[in-house]
């Protein structure tokens, strides 16, 4: 990233290990769910309610990467680090403790759990843990993701 900074970004130097940032909510609704599911992850419990009564949910839930691209959108949209991602490393610990039904809001809290500059390169790591609850403040996904992030300009 060169040129000025972009007011309202969140740099590389303005994260601190301890930092907590919190989305804003997302309400999935069946349809979305499935049609999520058709595309990607078409098993029995996220596409079909009969198939879905019958297993071990006992009802329709959506796939665990519908969760994770959603936590991600909701981090995202909420601003901090559109303007200075630089892309992702990888991402660990990927767990998710409860399923996603429809009709579940869910929201994200974002921890800073580490951070190292690189020293020749304009971005630094942000080592990020993301927890993603529902309406009931249940956890429905934890996980870690690697950030490459932007280093103010100048």
């Amino acid at each position: 990233m060169t040129g000025a900074a972009i007011p309202g970004a969140r740099y590389f130097e303005d994260f601190a290990v301890g930092d907590v940032i919190e989305s804003q909510s997302a309400t999935l609704t069946e349809s979305q769910i499935m049609d999520f599911a058709l595309a990607w992850d078409p098993q029995p419990f996220h596409v079909s309610k009969p198939a879905a009564e019958a297993s071990m949910f006992g009802g329709l839930i959506a796939s665990g990467f519908h969760t994770l691209a959603l936590t991600f959108r909701l981090f995202w949209q909420g601003g901090p680090i559109q303007h200075t991602n630089l892309g992702g490393l990888g991402l660990d610990n990927l767990r998710w403790p409860k399923p996603v039904r429809p009709g579940d809001t869910l929201r994200v809290t974002v921890e800073v759990l580490e951070l190292r500059p690189s020293s020749s390169r304009p971005f630094g790591h942000v080592r990020l843990k993301y927890t993603t609850r529902n309406q009931h403040d249940e956890t429905v996904l934890t996980a870690e993701l690697l950030h490459l992030v932007a280093k103010r300009p100048g």
